[in-house]
């Protein structure tokens, strides 16, 4: 092959990616709530979690693009048992920040001395990376991103292709980085007020967005269960 065929498969496959997984992340919509999860953290500190949340959620997607339908058949789960689990995730979330009291001074002051590095640590992968920055519509996307890379081709051309793929989960937590790392300044024409308002909204929207989850992979379950039941019927004669 040409060295433009190879150039090709890995542009295809770099816009691929990013056309899949950057609405679904959103990571502009996300930001809010991650600045309402890290309420009192110092601007050091969303910094690294910041760095440590896209660096997670590029470990996360590459993972689920390479080996996610393998370790799913292995195991005998479905995509749609992944989505309900992970939309009840993200409904509990969204419900904690939802019914989380606005605070204070006070209250704010406690959060800042309480929110240590090592707290930081603990909550840079659950729920900040997944399920709320990288949620199972992230990781369903990112296996059938993976899954359309392993048809029958060349090695090299294969290896072309992933690379593409690779490169765009690159640029996507790149995003990720950015839109929590300048969350604050993105938020700050609301003022303090209108910042509320947006966080609860956001909540909202995390939380309906939960629900969408579950009931995509309920919907799924259903039409499966039907599915078999039909074919599990014995077929009626006809009359002749």
């Amino acid at each position: 092959m040409l060295i433009e065929d190879y150039m090709l498969g890995f542009g295809k496959s770099f816009l691929f990616a990013l056309a899949t997984l950057v609405p679904i992340l959103n990571p502009t919509a996300t930001a809010p709530i991650f600045l309402s999860l890290t309420e009192g953290a110092s601007n050091h500190t969303r910094e690294i979690l910041a760095q440590k949340i896209a660096r997670s959620v590029f470990l996360l997607l590459t993972a689920a693009m390479l080996v996610g339908s393998f370790v799913l058949d292995f195991f005998g789960i479905s995509l749609a048992i992944v989505r309900v689990g992970g939309g009840l995730l993200v409904v509990a979330s969204a419900w904690r920040l939802l019914n989380s009291s606005d605070g204070g001074m006070e209250r704010s002051a406690r959060m800042a001395e309480g929110f240590t590095p090592e707290m930081a640590k603990r909550k840079a992968f659950y729920p900040l990376t997944f399920p709320i920055s990288c949620g199972p519509g992230s990781i369903a996307a990112a296996i059938t991103v993976g899954a359309s890379l392993h048809p029958n081709m060349s090695i090299a051309m294969g290896a072309s292709r992933m690379s593409g793929a690779v490169a765009g989960l690159v640029v996507v937590a790149f995003a990720v980085f950015f839109c929590f790392r300048f969350a604050q300044r993105l938020l700050r024409p609301l003022g303090e007020t209108g910042t509320v308002v947006f966080l609860r909204l956001s909540a909202f929207i995390l939380l309906c967005l939960g629900v969408q989850i579950v009931w995509d992979g309920v919907s799924e379950l259903i039409i499966d269960v039907i599915q078999r039941a039909n074919l599990a019927l014995p077929a009626v004669p006809t009359a002749s």
